[in-house]
């Protein structure tokens, strides 16, 4: 049996283990696909630890790729280079060649200097695979996914840091803890890693818009970043509408449609404490949040009850939590985007807009537009107008379809 054993000529790769994946893995890999799945692995994870560096190989002994083992993981090991960079360790000085070309990105991006919250990088978008970085004015915020990454940080940090100073970043945080669910705030902790403590809400701008986002408990990092056109383009949607925000968290939809002209915006979350971080928000952007209405109900009740009514709105926003965990639950997520869709367009007022929202990786742009059909929705006048994903500040690869997860269809 051939060794999974390092080549002596091959310096830069001496001291990476190597793991020998299937060959249904291989092309996949090649087309530069960075998650290298535990089941597709043939051998030697054996004794690998996480954070490790390993060289990913094919059957037939060819390097596929180099990348940090997370061997407890269903994701075993995420790629940072292709074949062509296999050579070159996972250290500190290609995180700070990763974090340097992300950081470029993002001046371009912003240089108007509209907008002081956003992703700075983008983990596997960005070719830095696990590591999650946002800017929220003068505060970053990380977060990591799985062990391998988590083993990294301090190299991480120790290159990230310089270049988050020349930004005028005097804080950096780790957040930790798993994901929030609907009326269950994430149970999170918040480390400083450099910098002093940050006050728990800190001030920001979203194409000139004032927000507070809460760097310490807020859901994901503090805000939902990845939404930040599309609660701009429901602005653009809300002059003289009533609108209905479900699912509203912190208000960002229902800000940008107040701030556009709606006569008048509900909010609808079942947590009260978001709408007490909302109508702050308000109150920073110049608007009267007692104008307006903040309902804490659960959306499915709160719909059901409107239909009784006979209550609806012109511009309706649905942007829920993730109803698909894994591919298992795949069935029964398109099942309740298809109730909760069917319940939306209950209450869209003729000639209404609908603005339908999904977050889950496991459900594809395809399967998700069938939850919003004619046979789903009832409503045979509505139209597909626009579908979008997530902003330039959160890239992904085109050889990796689970980073195109966000989708946010217009219908009409």
């Amino acid at each position: 049996m051939r060794k999974l054993e390092s080549k002596t000529d091959d310096a830069g790769a001496s001291n990476a283990r190597r793991l020998e994946v299937g060959a249904a893995a291989v092309e996949k890999l090649r087309r530069g696909h960075p998650w290298v799945w535990q089941r597709t692995v043939q051998r030697g994870l054996d004794g690998v630890e996480a954070g490790q560096d390993v060289l990913v190989m094919a059957p037939d002994g060819s390097v596929l790729g180099r990348g940090l083992a997370d061997p407890a993981s269903p994701i075993a090991a995420r790629l940072f280079t292709g074949a062509d960079g296999a050579k070159m360790p996972i250290d500190r000085a290609l995180f700070a060649r990763r974090i340097a070309s992300a950081f470029a990105v993002r001046a371009r991006l912003f240089a108007d200097g509209q907008t002081n919250a956003y992703r700075l990088l983008h983990g596997e978008g960005d070719r830095l695979p696990g590591f999650v970085l946002d800017r929220y004015d003068n505060v970053a915020v990380l977060r990591v996914d799985g062990e391998g990454a988590a083993a990294r940080v301090e190299e991480f940090v120790q290159a990230a840091w310089p270049e988050l100073q020349k930004l005028g970043i005097v804080t950096l945080l780790l957040r930790e803890g798993k994901k929030a669910r609907e009326g269950k705030p994430s149970a999170t902790k918040a480390t400083t890693l450099r910098g002093p403590d940050p006050k728990e809400r800190v001030a920001v701008r979203e194409h000139g818009v004032g927000f507070m986002v809460d760097v310490l408990q807020g859901q994901k990092t503090g805000a939902f970043l990845d939404q930040r056109e599309n609660r701009w383009r429901a602005g653009l949607l809300a002059p003289g509408r009533r609108v209905l925000n479900l699912f509203s968290y912190a208000g960002g939809f229902s800000l940008f449609a107040a701030l556009g002209g709606a006569k008048h915006v509900t909010s609808v979350d079942i947590a009260a404490g978001a709408h007490a971080a909302a109508q702050a928000s308000f109150r920073l952007a110049g608007v009267e949040p007692g104008a307006h209405a903040f309902v804490t109900a659960d959306a499915f009740a709160f719909l059901a009850d409107a239909k009784r009514r006979g209550t609806v709105w012109d511009l309706v926003i649905s942007d829920p939590p993730s109803f698909a965990s894994n591919e298992k639950s795949l069935p029964r997520a398109l099942a309740a985007y298809r109730s909760l869709h069917r319940a939306c367009a209950d209450v869209l007022a003729p000639g209404g807009i609908f603005c339908a929202a999904s977050c889950s990786s496991h459900v594809d742009t395809e399967s998700f537009l069938t939850t919003l059909d004619d046979a789903a929705t009832n409503r045979t006048e509505l139209r597909l107008l626009e579908h979008h994903g997530a902003p330039p500040d959160h890239p992904t690869l085109p050889a990796w379809p689970e980073g195109r997860y966000l989708k946010f269809a217009v219908l009409g």
